[in-house]
């Protein structure tokens, strides 16, 4: 395989990864308080396929954004950013893996409507396992979204409006894992887009490597 096949390769998992994540955070049930345990189970009961899929589907989401994140940090070190974006990684990879164990969790409501089980008890009972999981993977992974929007503003692998639009949606995606209100899972799924495409877009055309000291992009002002 060439260099140039890998490297679009790479690229193709950037973009595909968070298209992946829209579309399970699209096709989720529409939740008007992610927080209140009669929404969730109520949810769930009234269409349990769709629950379970939607599912399904984000935590496979949250598998390739960890994909993508490690093509962008390999991308970055090639453009020789070696300081943000190699201390961020860890915080993503542990953030997005935490992510990814909570739609697992999430079928806890499905299977109790399945077996005609109190789904409304199920989901309080979950609550203090699920509330620390979700905490915690979002401080860890705001941690890593930081470092990874500082590593693309500084490498010179974008010119800077879109280097700094990939930075914002990446601050926006983190954010919005902390509100606890139905649109805020649109949210997560259109930022990883805007954040993300641009950067797939970038390695597509530019599939070639640069020394450290020639960045594939003169910043300009």
């Amino acid at each position: 395989m060439s260099v140039t096949t890998q490297e679009r390769f790479r690229a193709a998992v950037v973009a595909i990864a968070p298209t992946v994540l829209l579309i399970g955070f699209a096709y989720h049930p529409y939740l008007s308080d992610p927080t209140d345990a009669a929404v969730i189970g109520a949810a769930a009961a009234s269409d349990t396929t769709r629950w379970g899929i939607s599912h399904i589907v984000i935590g496979v989401g949250y598998g390739l954004i960890v994909l993508a994140l490690i093509a962008i940090r390999s991308y970055l070190r090639e453009a020789g950013e070696e300081r943000w974006s190699i201390l961020a990684l860890p915080f993503v990879v542990m953030g997005s893996t935490l992510f990814a164990i909570l739609p697992g969790m999430e079928f806890t409501p499905l299977a109790a409507a399945e077996t005609g089980a109190d789904f409304e008890a199920a989901q309080e009972e979950l609550a203090p396992w699920f509330v620390p999981v979700i905490v915690t993977g979002g401080i860890c992974f705001a941690l890593g979204a930081l470092g990874f929007a500082k590593g693309v503003v500084v490498s010179g692998t974008l010119r800077p409006k879109p280097a700094w639009l990939v930075a914002g949606a990446l601050v926006v995606m983190t954010a919005a894992r902390f509100v606890p209100l139905g649109p805020a899972q649109y949210v997560i799924g259109a930022a990883g887009v805007v954040a993300l495409w641009p950067v797939a877009y970038v390695m597509w055309r530019h599939p070639e490597t640069r020394p450290a000291d020639q960045p594939r992009f003169v910043p300009t002002t």
